[in-house]
């Protein structure tokens, strides 16, 4: 379900219009008001310069000047994580070493001169006033762990220092009204899927004040800029219950935030398209694809965008002809002429002939070159976000409307429900562990509903800047269709949308008797008595006590399925087991946009096991409920981020693998695997169908990086280590008594294989329980479980969350610093407590803006 203010069919006309866009900047001259030290050595030129000759005589001609910034790398792979800290380590900085420089070339002298220098400080993000006559840039100072914004005249006289505190403010770019945008971590969350922090975009005034976030989102927001209309392209990373390795694409929004609606890219997994520019003269963007889910220091393909084409055009982008590979940092010229950065060097492309140039050598990385020159600002956008106010209004024009929508029809949908991306306070993980199995990576606060007319409108109000998605619910209340982006709403804001996920080359159709439009906008009707965030064992597990566990247990496992609550190496064995039986569908870590009805409540046949039909296991009303927002809301495990990085053990029986998918050496217990079940069950048989793995199964061929396939059964699943293991009755792991005589009280489940494949006689491994390989895999286990007990999960009696998650909540303010370490903590208390600090309360206490 995508949204878009109604007004930004005006900005859309302005946008392709004829010479909407601004000529090629005008330079000024700039004269200095004091000495200017150059650099004495000389530059490396390449040996061709025919392209910047011909350049110094075009469009070069009264802009001779380029500032850039030099600085080390940072050496995390990811494009966003060169600020803040380690998750599991706050004295390990994600920047790089320290020594950098901002600096300004004279292409014809080719004398440099050092604007500001740090030798153990970092520099990035140079920006140029409109006049040319100062820069904008990030600066960690070198006795600071924090980027600040700053400001200096372009000769290097009056540094002056706009933001403070100790928080990242990033990426800034000069607004036409002379205030500033910045992506920023005074959003106070960390990456969903990785050790790292995040920033968002922020909106200041010209000295640093009114400081206030312009986006509710949980993910990354990267380099802003202003197009020619006056509305912002910057990159938005997103991933709501689909891959989080696919989407980071180009988004524009009104510089108060409203209005945010796709501008090309959300339907190309596949790429980070990022340091995104308009082309002066034309209606095209210059872009930077970075391949993949990204490469750092954000290096990739210089590409033109054409919106014109509409967002999900393959055709409207198109690489740069003549530029080479992995560079970054475009800064266009003309339409055909482009500086572009390249490791240490500075490049000079020339699209029309399809060439580059090197025109300067440093010797340090260099990034982000922009020419000193005036040059014209851009429409003014006067702000319709009403800061006074706590909401906004959404406004659906007709839910049927829209793509792969097929089979739904006028009437099936009674209802929306609000669901709600929660931020996480910190992370310790590159998948959603112990959150989910490869599902969201998120808890998901559930809002409640909100009713759709029978003309398929909807009219509704929401808290502001927080990061909402939708589920349409048929008359049963079972999901039809998932929203699988987000939107939020600015303060005041009334924004809308056509439909569920609608080509975005349509316009809304000219309805004038909307009948959500005819009165006022609805509440969202919560579910009152019920938790907004829902705790697999607390409140899952005694419903499948009370209604399963009776025929799905260690003594009676129908099915071989058994659905109590002991504890594996990270969930409870029926958590598992639900899924690698097929009983949930989520997500599964996918493209988005799935099928109605092929994911959620309509698609997960636990509901259709609930009510009576399956040998008599009929749920309450409230308890059908429980289990329905469960499964709305991600089907998560805990519901508590303090939950993360706690509490999961590795037991040395099979391999451990290692985040380059390679294998640890083998622990001695597996020698006992390998001699004892390998026969059957070695994964180098062909087809695997009896694998003992350690790992889940691999994507099918053509699956989203990442995605989780869940087929019901998969051998591969229902071995796995997470049913294998038990760590509240070890003596109980399946591993033991799926080889152990029924005679001796295991459950004789290993048989003989005939010829054909098929299965013949039982065949125990283990006659009883006094074989020495089944003590010594028992004693194993047991040493797993009384780790465990040490150091305690989420559910156990005793839980405490780690130093990690408690340092990030004294540091938000939302514990005191001085918390002695025996205090009693409720991590789902402080989990709320947490949230609700971030909430949008107007001008005078606004989300999370200041430290």
């Amino acid at each position: 379900m995508s949204f878009r203010l109604a007004s930004v069919f005006c900005a859309v006309a302005l946008w392709t219009s004829p010479g909407a866009w601004a000529a090629a900047p005008q330079p000024r001259p700039q004269p200095a008001t004091r000495p200017v030290r150059v650099i004495a050595q000389p530059p490396r030129i390449a040996q061709s310069t025919t392209i910047l000759a011909g350049a110094l005589r075009g469009p070069l001609s009264t802009a001779d000047e380029v500032i850039f910034a030099l600085r080390n790398p940072y050496t995390d792979p990811h494009w966003y994580a060169n600020f803040g800290y380690w998750s599991l380590d706050a004295g390990r900085m994600m920047y790089g070493p320290g020594g950098s420089r901002l600096c300004k070339l004279n292409l014809r002298t080719r004398q440099i001169t050092n604007l500001l220098e740090d030798r153990k400080g970092t520099i990035r993000d140079p920006q140029l006033h409109y006049d040319g006559k100062k820069i904008l840039f990030s600066y960690r100072k070198g006795e600071s762990r924090f980027f600040n914004l700053y400001e200096i005249d372009v000769d290097g006289t009056h540094l002056r220092q706009i933001t403070d505190g100790e928080f990242d403010d990033i990426e800034p770019t000069y607004l036409p009204n002379d205030e500033i945008v910045f992506c920023s971590s005074r959003c106070k969350r960390w990456v969903n899927c990785w050790y790292t922090q995040v920033a968002i975009m922020y909106r200041c005034d010209a000295n640093g004040r009114n400081i206030r976030p312009v986006s509710g989102n949980t993910e990354q927001d990267n380099t802003p800029a202003v197009l020619p209309d006056g509305r912002l392209l910057y990159t938005r990373w997103e991933y709501v219950d689909r891959s989080q390795v696919e989407f980071h694409h180009l988004w524009v929004a009104n510089p108060d935030g409203t209005g945010a609606t796709i501008i090309y890219g959300n339907q190309h997994p596949g790429v980070v398209m990022i340091d995104s520019r308009p082309i002066p003269g034309t209606t095209k963007i210059a872009s930077i694809f970075s391949p993949g889910h990204g490469i750092n220091e954000h290096r990739g393909t210089l590409t033109i965008v054409s919106p014109e084409t509409g967002p999900d055009s393959p055709a409207g982008a198109a690489p740069v002809k003549g530029c080479p590979p992995y560079v970054r940092d475009p800064y266009p010229i003309s339409s055909t002429l482009f500086l572009v950065s390249r490791n240490n060097q500075l490049l000079l492309v020339d699209s029309a002939a399809g060439a580059f140039e090197v025109i300067y050598t440093a010797n340090q990385e260099l990034h982000e070159p922009a020419l000193v020159c005036q040059r014209t600002r851009e429409a003014i956008i006067a702000d319709r976000a009403k800061l006074g106010e706590a909401t906004g209004k959404l406004v659906l024009a007709d839910v049927h409307l829209g793509r792969n929508t097929q089979g739904v029809k006028a009437g099936d949908i009674r209802k929306l429900l609000v669901l709600e991306s929660l931020p996480k306070p910190i992370n310790f993980s590159g998948g959603p562990e112990p959150l989910t199995y490869l599902g969201t990576f998120t808890l998901e606060r559930v809002l409640g509903t909100v009713p759709v007319e029978p003309d398929g409108s909807a009219f509704f109000e929401l808290p502001a800047n927080r990061q909402y998605f939708f589920v349409a619910l048929d008359r049963n209340d079972l999901s039809v269709k998932r929203m699988q982006s987000w939107v939020s709403v600015m303060p005041g804001e009334t924004t809308g949308c056509i439909g569920c996920h609608e080509q975005r080359t349509l316009a809304t159709p000219i309805r004038h008797n909307v009948l959500a439009a005819r009165r006022p906008p609805s509440r969202v009707e919560p579910f009152v008595g019920l938790p907004e965030v829902i705790d697999y064992p607390r409140d899952i597990q005694p419903i499948l006590d009370r209604h399963c566990v009776s025929c799905h247990s260690y003594d009676k496992p129908d099915g071989k399925i058994i659905l109590t609550g002991d504890r594996g190496p990270e969930y409870s064995q029926s958590y598992w087991t639900l899924f690698f039986s097929g009983q949930v569908a989520d997500g599964a870590n996918g493209y988005g946009n799935r099928s109605p009805r092929s994911i959620g409540t309509s698609a997960s046949k636990l509901m259709r096991k609930i009510d009576g039909s399956h040998y008599g296991a009929k749920v309450s009303e409230k308890e059908w409920r429980l289990i329905w927002m469960w499964i709305e809301s991600g089907a998560t495990y805990p519901g508590t981020y303090a939950a993360l990085g706690c509490g999961m053990v590795y037991v040395p029986v099979f391999p451990a693998r290692k985040e380059d998918g390679s294998d640890d050496a083998a622990p001695p217990a597996y020698r006992i695997i390998q001699s004892r079940c390998y026969s059957c069950h070695s994964p180098r048989i062909k087809g695997g169908r009896l694998a003992l793995p350690s790992q889940p199964s691999p994507r099918r061929p053509g699956s989203a990086a990442y995605e989780r396939i869940v087929v019901e059964n998969d051998p591969m699943l229902r071995r796995s280590s997470h049913v294998l293991f038990n760590f509240t009755r070890p003596e109980k792991s399946i591993l033991l008594l799926a080889p152990l005589a029924k005679e001796a009280g295991g459950f004789g489940w290993c048989r003989t294989i005939k010829p054909d494949g098929s299965f013949g006689e039982s065949a125990p491994v283990f006659r009883d329980t006094r074989d020495a390989d089944c003590q010594k895999l028992l004693a194993v286990i047991r040493r797993g479980s009384e780790h465990l007990n040490r150091i305690k999960r989420f559910d156990m009696p005793g839980f405490r969350p780690n130093e990690h998650y408690l340092r990030e909540m004294k540091r938000y303010g939302i514990l005191p610093r001085d918390i002695g370490p025996s205090a009693p903590i409720d991590p789902y208390q402080l989990d709320r407590a947490y949230w609700e600090s971030l909430w949008w309360r107007g001008p005078d206490k606004p989300m999370a803006a200041s430290p």
